[in-house]
């Protein structure tokens, strides 16, 4: 039995990294398109849009890594 306990941590261990991985390249990403936008005229609105999924996917982000588990987005567990 405690050898499905270890399985178990090191399955969300793993889990968590790759869901940590997924949401640093989806922060990377909004900020390279919005500063792409802001580069070619795009307007305020569209830039700002941006900027608030990236502070989204920033809090998404602290949350992932601080061990939370209510979901910024939906205000629950994910």
């Amino acid at each position: 039995m405690t050898n499905v306990r270890r399985t178990d941590r090191t399955d969300r261990s793993v889990l968590l990294a790759h869901e940590i991985d997924d949401q640093l390249l989806r922060v990377r990403g909004l900020v390279l398109v919005r500063d792409l936008l802001a580069k070619r005229g795009a307007t305020r609105a569209e830039v700002d849009a941006h900027t608030q999924e990236l502070e989204r996917a920033r809090r998404r982000l602290a949350l992932i890594i601080g061990g939370g588990t209510e979901d910024p987005v939906f205000g629950e567990a994910a």
